[in-house]
């Protein structure tokens, strides 16, 4: 996907925050990553572009 898309796939989610492939998978699979999951379909899982800079943002250190 692109970097303009408003929805990132769990790997971009995955390379993103650093974890792996495989954790972000299974956490989504289990609606337990920080941010909400999107269902498309039966196996599509994508999450909020917007939703997960925000997560990035809140947890980086504020500059002095």
């Amino acid at each position: 996907m692109s970097a303009d898309s408003l929805v990132m796939s769990i790997p971009e989610f995955a390379k993103a925050t650093g974890c792996s492939r495989n954790l972000a998978y299974s956490l989504a699979r289990q609606n337990r990553l920080p941010v909400p999951v999107i269902f498309i379909g039966n196996r599509r899982m994508v999450v909020s572009r917007r939703a997960v800079m925000a997560l990035l943002e809140a947890g980086r250190p504020k500059e002095s």
